[in-house]
């Protein structure tokens, strides 16, 4: 069995973005957050997930999730949206 294309979420990348912007940090910041769970997260790869270049592992991505206080579904469904910051 070969390995083939799978869809990518569209909106990832600006989710991602968004939820470090309401985080009020920087990429610096954000990259500290995630070594957490994964040590080999650096400054430069939060600008590639934000950008689109790389897909954050699954781990990276519960993170994410866990910080913005929303499930993954949310990060990962394109057809879904963060919620409105209160």
């Amino acid at each position: 069995m070969g390995r083939g294309f799978r869809v990518r979420p569209k909106k990832l990348p600006g989710k991602l973005r968004e939820i470090r912007s309401r985080l009020g940090i920087g990429q610096v910041e954000m990259a500290h957050k995630l070594q957490k769970v994964d040590d080999s997260v650096y400054p430069g790869l939060i600008s590639r997930y934000e950008h689109g270049k790389v897909e954050p592992s699954l781990l990276v991505l519960l993170e994410y999730a866990r910080l913005a206080a929303v499930s993954t579904d949310v990060l990962i469904d394109d057809k879904q949206s963060l919620t409105k910051k209160k």
